[in-house]
């Protein structure tokens, strides 16, 4: 389930909503890429609680390979929820590089999520 919030110039984010299937491989992510590009995307919300355990593992390379896809699409990306119970240091490392950089962000809310997206 996708609901797209609407930015200027008719372009928009898509918010993958609580409940929809999980994201369990890069091809899971690459066709909601797809599909939220086809509507004028720019960036794509997600629902901690809507990927894969896995992609909190770094040792899986799950999140390395789904946040390739949005590198090569140019596509951003904000992953919201809480992250505060994830004990990994090079996690935490990851997730502080990420939103150092803007591509992706992980955020607590979805309104965070349009202001950083909305750049």
């Amino acid at each position: 389930m996708i609901e797209y919030h609407l930015f200027k110039d008719d372009l928009n984010a898509a918010e993958i909503l609580k409940g929809s299937p999980v994201i369990a491989t890069p091809e899971d992510m690459l066709d909601l890429i797809a599909e939220a590009g086809y509507q004028n995307s720019i960036a794509v919300i997600m629902h901690r609680e809507t990927l894969h355990s896995n992609f909190f593992d770094l040792k899986t390379r799950l999140a390395g390979e789904i946040l390739q896809k949005f590198s090569n699409y140019r596509m951003k990306l904000a992953i919201v929820g809480d992250f505060s119970d994830l004990d990994s240091k090079s996690l935490s490392d990851f997730i502080r590089e990420s939103n150092r950089t803007g591509i992706i962000n992980f955020v607590n809310s979805v309104d965070e999520a349009l202001a950083k997206l909305n750049r």
